[in-house]
């Protein structure tokens, strides 16, 4: 098939696009400037400058692209994680995950394409009641009122109304993905927050492509939790990572203190985050996994 990634430069993108070379299919890739084209060259896809927040530019790429599907990849996360100013971290992101969204889904009904792929997040954000671990019958927290929090709502709408699918992906880690978080694991700057007993679920870049692929070729639709086997409390997994970079463990900081100091949603995350099931995901797309647990994907990454 003719596939269009848009955002294939990002962490993720780079190693979808040539997980979907290798499968035969022609993959056009996105990037916002020129200085990643050559990256994308050689990864086997026909590489195009597009502002996934310019309208006409998105129209413009998809048109001359001609694809078959579109998978939204288009983040802007980078730089020093700010769970405390949450907001504004991802500012960029919440402006491609809701207008970005919405000129790809024009774009695409422009052409008459109906098979759109996007990128949404299932880690900690599960509703916080009940048990710990949340299927897609779930609703994402509901008592989330942040700008991130809207962004996902919007685009899981708008994707799923538009007929298409949404990959509600763990926590990426992999070549890139977890740089920043590590180096603040290293420097004892990310503690365990209360009882640590929040959960969150993880995914390596790898295996997320695979299902990306999946969900391409089988023209999956609706929403899929695209995770690991191990959905884990902070309190296990931010050692076990602190463990393999060699760093001393994590400190433990009350949840009074950590309230002022890292923000509501760090202490959401480390105390009442929900994880996710991957079994449809399995079941429906046969997806299966080369990093079952984080326990292996991380200590073979940090080795």
């Amino acid at each position: 098939m003719r596939v269009f990634v848009a955002g294939g430069a990002g962490v993720l993108g780079r190693r979808l696009v040539p997980q979907l070379v290798a499968r035969g299919h022609q993959v056009t890739a996105t990037t916002t400037g020129t200085a990643k084209l050559g990256l994308l060259a050689r990864l086997g896809a026909e590489a195009v400058v597009m502002d996934g927040l310019d309208a006409s530019s998105v129209g413009e790429a998809v048109a001359q692209a001609r694809p078959d599907v579109i998978v939204h990849q288009m983040t802007a996360i980078s730089g020093k994680p700010d769970i405390k100013h949450f907001d504004r971290w991802f500012a960029t992101t919440n402006r491609l995950r809701t207008e970005g969204t919405d000129h790809l889904l024009a774009a695409a009904e422009a052409i008459g394409v109906s098979d759109f792929v996007a990128q949404s997040y299932a880690s900690w954000n599960g509703i916080r009641e009940g048990g710990w671990v949340k299927t897609e019958e779930d609703p994402l927290d509901p008592t989330s009122t942040g700008k991130g929090a809207e962004a996902i709502r919007h685009l899981e709408a708008a994707v799923v109304g538009a007929g298409g699918t949404v990959l509600r992906y763990g926590a990426f880690y992999g070549p890139g993905a977890t740089d920043d978080q590590v180096e603040l694991v290293r420097k004892r700057q990310y503690p365990v927050v209360g009882n640590g007993r929040g959960h969150s679920s993880w995914v390596h870049l790898d295996d997320a492509a695979s299902a990306t692929v999946l969900a391409v070729e089988h023209r999956a639709k609706g929403v899929f939790n695209i995770v690991d086997d191990e959905p884990a409390p902070a309190g296990e997994w931010l050692p076990y990572l602190a463990a393999c970079a060699g760093a001393k463990p994590p400190m433990r900081v009350p949840t009074w203190l950590a309230r002022p100091l890292a923000g509501r949603t760090a202490v959401a995350m480390m105390t009442e985050g929900r994880g996710f099931s991957n079994a449809k995901a399995k079941r429906e797309l046969g997806w299966q996994l080369r990093y079952p647990s984080w326990r292996q994907g991380f200590k073979e990454e940090l080795a």
